[in-house]
């Protein structure tokens, strides 16, 4: 059993790897540009792009060569040549405009809206060298319990951001958990039926990235789940400056070194 999870965590190494080192991966983004009410310039792009009740404003001509909608990079729609609305991604039909290879994704993090840049040629994509990480050890994946908050405590809890803001982040609930010894519980998110969470450790700035990420699958009826400290992850802002990752939330520094998971991001 231990080669077949030592198998399947090399498995999904492998594909974080080559995750964040996609054309549009997380090394691609050269820029979150914050939007005002007014029509402005944003660093490099051609148009006019600003936000409104509704999304993200653009106004174009056909010569800006931007498209907008369910086009491809690299497909044929015909550019923006007027003003269009862009949903941003919390929508349901969110759009994704494009300017030649270069993908413009708007966003919305409570209630503001921003455009990301995702660019093939960033110099980060370009010296990407792999992502460091401790060997696979199975005791590093441990039985956990999930305990929600009561509906009347369910709460956000203002943590930094790697933007330098404070925002609130959603928490449904602790795990607790044994591991190395030490008996701990974190604070946790929902992710769809799954759970995730910020976590720094003592190799937190040291040895590994100042804080990472963990998923766990959905708990049973019983609350039972598994914590796998192997798949701690690195956050989307160890790959580019423009991500604004929260932070772990109070309680969720752990007094220990988790010599598991992911490290640093390796570069040539």
């Amino acid at each position: 059993m231990t080669e077949t999870a030592a198998e399947d965590w090399k498995h999904w190494s492998d594909h974080r790897a080559a995750s964040v080192s996609a054309p549009h991966g997380q090394l691609a983004l050269t820029g979150t540009h914050w939007l005002e009410p007014e029509p402005g310039v944003l660093p490099g792009l051609p148009g006019l792009w600003w936000a409104d009740a509704e999304g993200v404003r653009l106004r174009a001509v056909a010569a800006d060569g931007i498209t907008v909608g369910g086009a491809t990079v690299g497909g044929d729609a015909s550019p923006v040549d007027g003003e269009v609305l862009l949903r941003p991604d919390t929508d349901p039909a969110a759009d994704i405009a494009t300017l030649g290879d270069v993908l413009l994704v708007p966003i919305e993090r409570e209630g503001e809206l921003a455009l990301r840049v995702f660019d093939p040629a960033a110099p980060r994509r370009a010296s990407f060298a792999g992502i460091s990480a401790y060997p696979y050890s199975p005791e590093w994946a441990v039985p956990a319990v999930f305990t929600p908050f009561d509906a009347a405590d369910a709460q956000s809890v203002v943590v930094p951001n790697a933007d330098g803001k404070e925002r609130p982040l959603a928490v449904t609930g602790q795990i607790a958990f044994t591991v190395a010894g030490e008996h701990r519980t974190l604070t946790v998110s929902s992710a769809g039926d799954r759970l995730s969470g910020v976590i720094a450790d003592a190799t937190s700035g040291i040895d590994t990235y100042r804080f990472r990420f963990i998923t766990l699958p959905a708990p049973d009826a019983d609350g039972r789940t598994v914590l796998d400290l192997n798949r701690a992850y690195l956050p989307p802002c160890a790959f580019a400056d423009h991500f604004i990752c929260p932070f772990p939330p109070p309680g969720n520094r752990l007094d220990f070194a988790v010599e598991a998971g992911e490290k640093q991001v390796l570069t040539r």
